[in-house]
């Protein structure tokens, strides 16, 4: 009779206890899950034989800060992009944003951080002879997030970035243009 009654004590007991410990995982209400990733591109469409902008762009809530390329502090976990693509697709190299530097509670050493919003940029060249009607990119981020007191394990998220290809003659547009700035 006991042991029918052992299960499902342990089992309450394990989720009461988990509570406070998931709690803690949260640092003063973050976690490296706030930090929010997505991909563009600087035309609606890309033609045959044309090179197109792209971005990853990575959104830090306040309160938080990402390392940089080049963080500078000798246990501080670089950004770093890698993007991939079909066959034939061959993107350029990544141009990280301007980094900000700064001391946190955590260190007595500057840091080269990332602070709001850090656009990476990266383009990429279609193939004239690219059979595709569309391409996917494959982006693979890795960075750590902080707070200004402590840092969170390192994180790596995939973006996954989609556009249709047309001929060069077809018509495109510019967009996102807060992201890519305007075009004449």
């Amino acid at each position: 009779m006991i042991k029918k009654h052992v299960l499902p004590t342990l089992l309450f007991l394990g989720i009461i206890l988990s509570f406070p410990l998931g709690a803690l995982a949260k640092t003063g209400g973050f976690d490296a899950s706030d930090v929010k990733t997505s991909g563009a591109f600087s035309m609606d469409k890309a033609k045959r034989g044309a090179t197109v902008q792209a971005a990853v762009i990575i959104e830090i809530p306040d309160g938080y800060h990402v390392n940089s390329n080049k963080p500078l502090g000798k246990f501080a976990i670089p950004t770093q992009l890698r993007v991939s693509g079909p066959n034939g697709i061959r993107s350029g190299p990544v141009i990280y944003p301007r980094s900000a530097l700064k001391t946190f509670s955590f260190s007595q050493e500057k840091l080269s951080v990332f602070e709001g919003r850090a656009v990476l940029r990266f383009t990429f060249n279609v193939p004239a002879g690219y059979k595709g009607d569309a391409l996917d990119l494959h982006a693979r981020l890795r960075f750590q997030s902080c707070t200004n007191e402590v840092c969170f394990p390192p994180d790596s998220r995939d973006i996954e970035m989609h556009i249709q290809v047309v001929d060069a003659t077809e018509p495109t547009r510019s967009i996102n243009s807060g992201t890519f700035g305007r075009r004449r």
